[in-house]
């Protein structure tokens, strides 16, 4: 970031990802650009958020140096020793039998456009408005305009520029034009977004160049638009080629290691997929590193200074080496949807932008014919900070008034609040298979396993023995709530923040735990004897009262307590404070769980041999025959010859 200590020209120092290359951005005067960018944002949030990003990246950069000055040689010859034999061991799963195809429409949003507009062809246009650029063609992409910037900094890059509208409906028909093209080549081909698709064309008879002409020519027959296309042995160097000869250009890479590593070697990093401008700057401020063959020169420092799930990726880029299996098609895990808009505490405006969200997410669940039943809102504040919050429902739910119902309740209690994003994702979707089952209700095959015993499974089992005593919980919170926090504050010492919270949950437990009585009157004085009860566990000494000791202490440990005001301290499930209802019926689940394991707990007191027997049958713990003639005679239990003899007698 710029200080007074760099003159007259501050903005070199001003990285952002506006500057980095593009298809189509060869020619652009960068430092024009990142004086633009420079003085277009100073003084913004954008410009603080990114002051603080810088500072913490220069941060980790200068760790990483004192750690490289501390290593010795000998540190450096063990990492070596390490790094060349995983080297070694990556090379050896080297596949070269596979040819997979990379396809990327040109500037796709801005393509789609101009071909339903011919009036914009050979000018500067960008899809989006003046917070946001989707896309802009290459005409635009000249003047240093690209994705991802701001619009009004767009129009000081090129004050002709042109602006256009999304339109995803368009976007989406046009995308499955292309796809009808793909399967022609490869059936199982797998798309990344509307414009990018992978393509195992190994079994095709033609040549791979061959193929990559035949599929882009199909594509502007099919569409109208054009494409780039690129070869390669594995994916990771398919995407890679398909960006070289942009726009309407493809690259073949022959199925040969040497031709492999000539064309890696000089590659700088940040042409690789994973790797962005953070790694990028880190990489090379701190191990000098700039091409893909100076990861394998600095291999020990790798090691040294990096997990070995990162140095085997940075390994893995140096070789040439990506992935070179079909990806198994995997139910979908989320969907989300988002919007950017001029920062705003407008509440009316919040809500309803909500509202449109929801819409979309609804209408996109709809198509895949999905219900999920966790919901996150996802906010990007004026100062660009970045919150989520997450509600784990008891129901799966689709259509646009839930997701509205529960995206408001959480949105509100945000509130006041600036926002420029807000974003919606659904998760946990209902499984086709399992489809009827409720997704609080323990199957009988997670019963017997005992899968369900788990943390993150138990936020998912259904309560079955407390749907007839919800108002006793709600009597318990009515008396909570009908005492004032000042005489909680007299019964209990304050001097810990948690203690109150603690105490109205052990409430809560205890009187759930003893009630008995249907009178709401009945429930009133156990709440009160509660409240001498805990009073009283308070003052016991160890030597006294050892079993009330213990069960307060139990009760201690299962302690229901809200973290942060919407994480449940058991099972971690979130539930902010306005889910009144669903944080009662949380409650109610782990009471009754709590009361399962006490029943159970019961059940192997009871049948414990010790239990059973007599003290005179301790006496015989060696001796299987009396033993279980104690147990009888203790239990009641009748002989199986004397029931016999018994029903002849009868008969």
């Amino acid at each position: 970031m710029a200080t007074s200590s760099e003159g007259d020209r501050p903005w070199q120092s001003y990285n952002t990802a506006y500057t980095n290359a593009k298809a189509g951005m060869d020619g652009v005067d960068k430092e024009k650009v990142q004086r633009v960018v420079y003085e277009m944002s100073k003084g913004s949030k954008y410009f603080e958020n990114e002051q603080r990003k810088e500072a913490f990246i220069k941060q980790k950069i200068e760790n990483l140096r004192v750690q490289v000055d501390l290593l010795t040689d000998k540190d450096i010859s063990h990492f070596q020793m390490i790094a060349n034999k995983r080297i070694i061991e990556l090379e050896a799963s080297r596949d070269l039998s596979k040819i997979w195809l990379h396809v990327d429409m040109d500037a796709f949003y801005a393509a789609v456009e101009t071909l339903e507009n011919p009036s914009l062809r050979g000018r500067p246009m960008a899809v989006g408005g003046l917070s946001m650029i989707s896309t802009a063609n290459y005409e635009a992409r000249k003047f240093g305009v690209r994705a991802g910037m701001p619009g009004f900094i767009a129009c000081k890059l090129c004050q002709d520029l042109i602006f256009v509208p999304t339109n995803f409906e368009k976007y989406t028909f046009y995308s499955e034009l292309t796809r009808k093209v793909f399967r022609r080549y490869d059936p199982d081909f797998f798309a990344t977004s509307l414009d990018e698709a992978y393509l195992n064309i190994t079994e095709v008879c033609i040549s791979s160049d061959e193929v990559a002409s035949e599929l882009r020519n199909a594509i502007f027959e099919e569409t109208g638009l054009t494409c780039s296309a690129g070869v390669a042995p594995n994916r990771m160097l398919a995407k890679v080629c398909s960006d070289l000869n942009k726009p309407n250009g493809q690259f073949i890479l022959p199925n040969d290691k040497d031709a492999i590593i000539t064309f890696i070697s000089s590659l700088p990093i940040r042409k690789i997929g994973g790797i962005g401008k953070v790694t990028e700057h880190i990489l090379r401020d701190a191990l000098g590193i700039n091409t893909c063959e100076d990861m394998l020169q600095k291999s020990a420092f790798l090691c040294a200074l990096f997990s070995s799930c990162s140095s085997d990726f940075f390994f893995s880029v140096g070789l040439g080496l990506g992935r070179t299996d079909t990806p198994e098609r995997k139910m979908r895990k989320s969907i989300s949807s988002e919007r950017t808009f001029r920062a705003t505490k407008d509440e009316a405006f919040l809500f309803h932008k909500l509202g449109d969200i929801a819409e979309t997410l609804s209408i996109d669940m709809q198509k895949e014919c999905l219900s999920g039943r966790t919901l996150t809102l996802k906010l990007k504040t004026a100062s660009f900070e970045i919150r989520t919050r997450a509600v784990s429902l008891q129901t799966f739910i689709h259509t646009k008034e839930d997701i509205l119902k529960y995206a408001s309740r959480i949105l509100k209690a945000e509130l006041p609040i600036s926002l420029r994003l807000i974003g919606l994702r659904m998760s946990q979707f209902r499984d086709d298979k399992n489809s009827n089952l409720d997704p609080m209700q323990k199957t009988i095959v997670c019963f017997l396993s005992g899968e369900c015993d788990s943390p993150s499974a138990r936020s998912l089992q259904k309560q079955d023995c407390v749907n007839s005593d919800k108002l006793e919980i709600q009597e318990c919170l009515d008396f909570m709530e009908g005492n004032s926090m000042q005489d909680l504050e007299l019964d209990f010492p304050a001097s810990d923040d948690h203690t109150i919270e603690r105490h109205c949950d052990k409430f809560c437990f205890s009187e759930y735990h003893h009630s008995v009585s249907n009178s709401v009157a009945e429930r009133r004085e156990l709440n009160d004897s509660c409240v001498d009860e805990f009073r009283s566990n308070e003052s016991l000494q160890p030597n006294e009262g050892t079993h009330s000791v213990e069960s307060s202490k139990h009760m201690k440990e299962v302690s229901l307590r809200w973290i942060d005001d919407y994480i449940c301290s058991v099972c971690g499930i979130e539930l902010p404070v306005s889910f009144i209802e669903e944080r009662l019926e949380h409650l109610d689940y782990h009471f009754a769980q709590r009361l399962e394991e006490e029943e159970s707990s019961q059940r192997r007191i009871h049948l414990a041999p010790v239990e059973r027997c007599s003290p005179k049958a301790s006496h015989a713990r060696q001796a299987p025959r009396k033993k279980q003639k104690c147990s009888s005679k203790e239990l009641n239990h009748i002989p199986i010859e004397s029931f016999f003899s018994k029903f002849k007698k009868n008969s």
